[in-house]
């Protein structure tokens, strides 16, 4: 049985008993390519059982000793799919006779079976299965808890001291600062630790009448320097924590936006597929929320640890020198407080962990709702959204208190725990004074010092809640940065000239979910400078199409070639600047219109802004209004009609001054006067390019060169407007299927009229 890096994720070890199963009923020479287990049976409950797969056959085997099993010849599958169910799946073996083989399986395997389903088809066909070399995960590896993501970090695996490190990495460009704020923090340590040694001397040899100090004028003057020494102190202590938190806030907030820029960055780069597993408003609570806790931590937390743990040292050593034996019932509550920080970090890291996944959902509605207001406002839905947002919002809360209850419960519990030592150091320091063992002024700062201590050690609790909201946000954050990006430039790319404009689809498969293929073997070649309509049902694959040339995505199997360049191996960047892309939705930045048909060209001077306005028929309408190019278009273009945001999408396209023209729907829903114009002003912007154009109004691309047709993720049909409809075949049934449609509107249109 051979294993590659390609199939390693669906060859999963098989268990004693059903591996002398397989022995028995497959031959040594037939390589496995497929398996994998199921966890459930076919009334639902819980059991295992096995899919193994060969070139030659596919296995049934159960997991049970005692159950059966069977096998099917692959010439003997008619095809496999899944079908989800509730809490689960199905996978559907068919036989080209007999009944078909089922298969259950649980929700967090569906990823897996779809994949294996399409490997299945392809055994069928005969072709090579692909098997993916990485799957999504919804469960840790490792500890097998459910993932806060899809393919996300597990917060319990995730190693606490391993963050902290990589957050400190951030520091290093400023380490003169970190080593000033450290100094800064050591001094204000030590003066802190001065007050109770005062104290004691005031007490001791001011205060009690016993003490051999001198006269009351000695002792008066002692008393003056002393209470000095003490307004000294206290004027240093307020020097360093000024320094130390201005350092602090300035060191956080620096690195902070290092990890905010890196991470804007990252998320630049990553590619399409990253998206669309993902909604816009969790991305953006990370940018703005998770590093939010970052900087909190780093600006309260790591600093708390510091002086604390200095503080702490500090104590115990004033403490042992004064009274080693006191100092023993000093600690007795110690590990208690220590143990109880310990115990309750665990439970604060999962319930922060929680609470930022269900902030993440309820940012996303957030921002979903606020984009789509119009939308909501059109169908009257306020009373759904308004509840939709009250879930979302209960949820946090809910999460809140019971983070806040332990929180609390914790505190309590450390207050009374707490207060033993200090009982202990009442009483049996007591009897050392009134044995003469010890001062009444050393007790007091014994006393002192304990309550210094303690208070670090209680605050340790929420150290832990600092640190586990912090690093639960710096893992989601980092998590991103460690995506991996679009592989724009790799060792063996290679630079891209000026583009001709002939593309090539070979053999091309493709499909957003891999067991679902949108296109199949589609075969293309165009011209350079040719104008290819792309024709077809919704779904079958346009706009995949150009998705690919622009590389946004990747050819599953086959290639696609630019100018005889297999597009993966060019630079990212060289493909992408010899593009250009007119949509449907036109997206405009909130900025001027100046600046809207600048961005394709950042350089450009206003006399080339003009001369592509005209040429996009852009230039009237802009010159008509009381701004001209300084025109305000507002959020993703809001104070525009369509056609003016068309226009001003095709002026930035021809600024661009790409080699190969996209425009996917780029004259709906327009009226006809608008349309004409943007007609005319695309047909400026594709003379001369290789064009790919896609209508649903197949009347708009009679000016094609070629039209394809495209069923089933494949050519279907392939030649000029007149010819298709000669053909009488797919593309004439389109044709008459949208007039048919067209009709009956413009009848129901006039039998309204009258009304």
């Amino acid at each position: 049985m051979s294993q590659t890096l390609e199939n390693a994720p669906f060859i999963e070890p098989l268990p004693p008993e059903v591996e002398g199963k397989l022995r028995d009923l497959k031959p040594a020479s037939e390589e496995v390519l497929i398996q994998v287990a199921t966890d459930l049976g076919e009334e639902g409950q819980f059991s295992q059982s096995w899919l193994v797969v060969t070139q030659q056959r596919l296995f049934f085997l159960d997991g049970e000793p005692v159950n059966g099993s069977s096998q099917i010849g692959v010439d003997q599958v008619h095809g496999a799919r899944v079908e989800a169910l509730i809490g689960g799946g199905l996978l559907e073996v068919q036989r080209r006779e007999g009944p078909p083989t089922r298969l259950r399986y649980s929700s967090t395997l569906a990823p897996k079976f779809a994949e294996v389903a399409e490997g299945i088809n392809r055994l069928a066909k005969g072709e090579s299965m692909a098997l993916p070399s990485e799957l999504e995960q919804s469960r840790c590896s490792r500890c097998g808890r459910l993932l806060p993501e899809k393919n996300g970090l597990c917060p319990a695996c995730v190693k606490k001291w391993d963050t902290l490190k990589r957050l400190a990495g951030y520091l290093w460009p400023y380490r003169r600062r970190a080593v000033l704020l450290v100094l800064v923090t050591v001094f204000g340590t030590l003066l802190d630790l001065l007050p109770p040694l005062v104290v004691g001397r005031i007490i001791d040899d001011v205060l009690d009448p016993l003490a051999t100090t001198g006269d009351d004028a000695a002792r008066l003057g002692l008393l003056g320097l002393l209470v000095l020494g003490l307004l000294v102190i206290r004027a240093g202590l307020w020097a360093g924590q000024v320094g130390r938190g201005w350092q602090a806030v300035w060191l956080a907030s620096q690195m902070v936006a290092n990890i905010r820029r890196q991470l804007y960055e990252r998320l630049q780069y990553l590619p399409l597929r990253f998206y669309d597993k993902r909604r816009v408003g969790a991305l953006m609570a990370r940018i703005t929320n998770d590093t939010s806790r970052v900087e909190g931590f780093l600006i309260d937390g790591l600093p708390f640890i510091v002086t604390n743990a200095l503080m702490i040292a500090g104590i115990l050593g004033f403490l042992t020198y004064m009274s080693w034996q006191l100092t023993i019932y000093v600690l007795v509550p110690v590990p208690a407080i220590v143990g109880g920080g310990w115990l309750i970090w665990t439970r604060m890291r999962n319930i922060w962990t929680r609470w930022s996944a269900k902030w993440s959902r309820f940012y996303a509605h957030l921002n979903e709702s606020i984009s789509g207001i119009r939308m909501v406002k059109a169908f009257t839905q306020e009373e759904r959204e308004a509840k939709q947002f009250d879930q979302r919002n209960d949820e946090l809360r809910q999460i809140s208190v019971e983070g806040d209850r332990n929180i609390f419960v914790f505190f309590t519990a450390m207050n009374f725990v707490m207060s033993f030592g200090v009982f202990f150091v009442w009483y049996f320091g007591g009897r050392q004074i009134l044995h003469q063992q010890l001062t009444l002024g050393v007790l007091m700062a014994f006393i002192s010092y304990i309550w210094m201590l303690y208070q670090p050690l209680k605050w340790f609790g929420e150290l832990t809640n600092w640190m586990s909201r912090a690093f639960a946000g710096a893992e989601r954050v980092f998590e991103v940065i460690d995506s991996q990006a679009e592989e724009a430039d790799a060792p063996d790319s290679l630079p891209l000239p000026r583009l001709e404009g002939r593309v090539a689809f070979r053999d091309v498969y493709f499909g957003y979910d891999r067991a679902k293929p949108v296109l199949k073997g589609f075969e293309l070649e165009v011209r350079p400078g040719e104008m290819i309509g792309l024709v077809g049902r919704s779904g079958v694959g346009k706009s995949t199409l150009v998705n690919l040339v622009c590389r946004f995505y990747d050819a599953d199997r086959g290639s696609v070639e630019i100018d005889g360049m297999e597009i993966r191996k060019v630079r990212l960047r060289d493909l992408r600047r010899q593009i250009g892309l007119v949509h449907q939705q036109s997206f405009l930045f909130d900025g001027t219109v100046l600046e809207n048909i600048r961005y394709a060209k950042p350089e450009a001077t206003f006399s080339e802004v003009v001369r592509a306005a005209r040429a996009a028929n852009a230039h009237e309408f802009i010159i008509a209004k009381p701004d001209g190019y300084d025109t305000m278009v507002g959020e993703q273009g809001n104070k525009l009609s369509g056609g003016e945001k068309q226009r001003v999408a095709i002026a930035r396209a021809i600024l661009h001054d790409p080699r190969i023209l996209i425009l996917d729907e780029a004259t709906s829903s327009l009226d006809t006067s608008t349309e004409k114009k943007i007609q005319e002003a695309i047909g400026r912007l594709a003379k001369g390019r290789t064009t790919f154009a896609i209508a649903h109004r197949l009347s708009t691309l009679r000016s094609a060169d070629r039209l394809v047709v495209i069923e089933d993720g494949k050519v279907a049909e392939v030649g000029t407007h007149q010819e298709l409809m000669a053909r009488e075949g797919v593309f004439a049934n389109l044709v008459k299927t949208q007039q048919e449609v067209s009709a009956v509107v413009a009848v129901g249109g006039s039998k309204e009229q009258p009304a």
